[in-house]
């Protein structure tokens, strides 16, 4: 085949974006493609003010933070094993990988 995959993680969390990259490196590197990555990419924060109390003071006010991590990886020089073992990963269930060919 030989040509690239690119494959992207998102998550709310930054620690299983890093476990679920560092699983499909494994996996890529046990069949022979060549991985580039993973690629931090710039974290999205979103923030949410919300009033304290619904009547009186309008002036206290409470803010709350929403931030989306997300990696990016390159898999050069892939074979059918290589395609085989990413559909075969097990990964977490807040992670969001998006694979395109």
């Amino acid at each position: 085949m030989s040509q690239r995959i690119r494959i992207k993680l998102k998550s709310y969390d930054h620690n299983l974006v890093d476990k679920s990259a560092e699983k499909i490196a494994k996996a890529v590197k046990s069949t022979g493609a060549v991985i580039s990555g993973p690629i931090p990419l710039p974290t999205h924060k979103k923030v949410f003010t919300v009033n304290r109390s619904t009547f009186v003071n309008k002036k206290s006010r409470e803010q709350f933070e929403l931030s989306t991590y997300k990696r990016l990886m390159d898999v050069f020089n892939s074979s059918s094993k290589t395609i085989d073992s990413l559909m075969k990963l097990e990964l977490p269930s807040g992670v969001e990988v998006e694979i395109k060919v």
